[in-house]
C-alpha cells in the first residue's frame, strides 16, 4: 500500500518525531509508514487522517 504521509508531513513542517507525538507512536513507526515498510492499523490510519484533516482515501491507496 502506498501513502502520502511523508509529503503531507513535510508540507505541515513537522518532523517525524513531531508527527509521532501527535499520533502516540514512535519516530521509527512514522519512518516505517513513510517508507512503506509498515501498513498502519485502521485506528492509526484514522488518527493520521485526522492529523492532516484529510479522508483516509487521500492518504492511502493501493499500489497499481
Amino acid at each position: 500500500m502506498r501513502n502520502r504521509v511523508r509529503e503531507l508531513r513535510t508540507e505541515h513542517g513537522w518532523s517525524q518525531t513531531e508527527l509521532g507525538e501527535r499520533l502516540g507512536v514512535s519516530r521509527q513507526t512514522v519512518n516505517a509508514i513513510e517508507n512503506e515498510r509498515y501498513d498502519p492499523s485502521l485506528p492509526l490510519a484514522f488518527l493520521i487522517s485526522k492529523a492532516f484533516g484529510l479522508p483516509i482515501e487521500q492518504l492511502f491507496f493501493e499500489d497499481n
